[in-house]
């Protein structure tokens, strides 16, 4: 299980949403926000959770903040105290800052403030919900330099009894593929049928051909990663 001190500043649906998964990785997690209501949500779900103003020095030292292995700024629609934050955590030199912005301009302003990871997971969302409803084929996707990406894809129509070899991905549409996901069907201890994922490494060693409803873990640049589907459909 991992280890360190994390802080979590503002306890809406996203900054709430990381503090709890950060906790059930068991991670030591402080979760913060000025309104006392947010906090009591929490309070029971992390290590601490504290209701007070991050724009204020002095609250900010009284929870030892700089001693936090990472920090966390998640506030939201109050601009003003997303930049106040982020400017008092640098001036108290924390180790570690994560902002999130919420816009283009906020993650433009977080760079000048000299904050290096920013996060704009809205705009991420609107991405991968795009490229899924152009492509529904697509269940996931990375945006990655170079215009490549790491994209996992249902086998498509004409693949289906094939063996990956068979395909050529890397001599026709230059991918790699990196995993296969195949759903198995099993017993659970209650004796109810269960529907679970498995991942497969290496699924070019695999001697068995693709099936229905298995995902295949692409690395391509996006126009052959379409090409493939698009020839195999």
């Amino acid at each position: 299980m991992p280890d360190g001190k994390y802080a979590i500043i503002g306890l809406g649906q996203f900054g709430s949403s990381v503090a709890r998964n950060l906790a059930s990785l068991g991670a030591e997690v402080m979760a913060i926000d000025r309104e006392i209501e947010l906090v009591d949500l929490i309070k029971d779900e992390v290590a601490y959770a504290v209701a007070l103003d991050s724009t204020d020095v002095k609250s900010l030292n009284s929870q030892s903040i700089t001693e936090m292995d990472a920090v966390l700024v998640a506030i939201g629609e109050n601009v003003e105290g997303l930049l106040l934050t982020t400017v008092l955590l640098l001036e108290m030199k924390v180790k570690r800052i994560i902002a999130r912005a919420m816009s283009e301009q906020q993650k433009v302003i977080l760079q000048k403030l000299g904050v290096t990871e920013i996060l704009l997971p809205e705009d991420e969302v609107g991405k991968m919900t795009a490229e899924m409803i152009l492509n529904p084929e697509i269940q996931s996707f990375m945006q990655l330099p170079d215009e490549h990406e790491i994209v996992e894809v249902v086998a498509p129509k004409r693949t289906i009894g094939k063996f990956i070899d068979d395909l050529d991905l890397e001599g026709t549409f230059n991918a790699d593929i990196i995993a296969l996901r195949r759903t198995h069907e099993e017993v659970n201890a209650l004796g109810f049928v269960e529907y679970k994922d498995h991942l497969i490494r290496n699924p070019k060693e695999v001697n068995s051909t693709l099936q229905q409803g298995d995902k295949l873990v692409i690395l391509a640049k996006k126009s052959d990663i379409q090409k493939f589907i698009d020839i195999n459909n």
